[in-house]
């Protein structure tokens, strides 16, 4: 596997070392000993799978509070998506920014997406299908979320928006107190 670091510190697209011949190709989509290599979580305890029927549809952007707070690992494996993570640590010089991705089921790339971070992903295709590892159960209770359009974060997105859920339309403007983002420092 290839890690490359983005811009917010932390988080890595990861590139899947392809070894093929002429009936295709192998490749690992996970190494306990490449990612102990470079220092990023190997204990995961979910395996998730999301399905978007709709080309246009937003799903994000989420988060857990501590103690579930999660780190994840994306992949689109059917269609096409744009991947987003949103810095959320508060001693971050980062906190607030955010990243996005273009990761498909031709190129394979995932998203290594930190403790601390929100995440979430507009589709690019119909029937665009995403598999992630999670470091933590989910934690309904725990859970937050970033309104996909908060003019906070001013997250650009590829296409117009076609669909998304009541809830993620819904959240809350971003500050500190509700998002509990002020009750997070150090435990990320």
């Amino acid at each position: 596997m290839n890690f490359e670091e983005t811009p917010l510190k932390g988080a890595y697209v990861i590139d899947l070392e392809k070894i093929g011949d002429e009936r295709g190709f192998f490749s690992r989509v996970f190494c306990r000993n490449e990612f102990c290599d470079m220092g990023l979580a190997t204990d995961f305890k979910q395996v998730n799978s999301s399905f978007s029927a709709l080309k246009g549809t937003i799903r994000g952007m989420h988060y857990q509070l501590m103690p579930s707070a999660e780190i994840k690992v994306v992949r689109c494996i059917s269609g096409s998506l744009f991947d987003v993570i949103l810095d959320l640590r508060p001693d971050s010089p980062n906190f607030g920014q955010w990243f996005g991705k273009i990761l498909t089921s031709e190129n394979r790339l995932m998203m290594y997406v930190p403790r601390g971070f929100a995440h979430g992903f507009m589709t690019l295709a119909d029937n665009t299908e995403v598999f992630y590892f999670s470091s933590e159960f989910y934690a309904p209770k725990l859970e937050k979320g970033i309104r996909y359009n908060d003019p906070k974060f001013n997250i650009v997105w590829p296409i117009k928006l076609i669909e998304i859920s009541q809830k993620d339309a819904a959240w809350k403007n971003f500050n500190v107190e509700w998002h509990g983002v002020n009750t997070l420092n150090g435990l990320f």
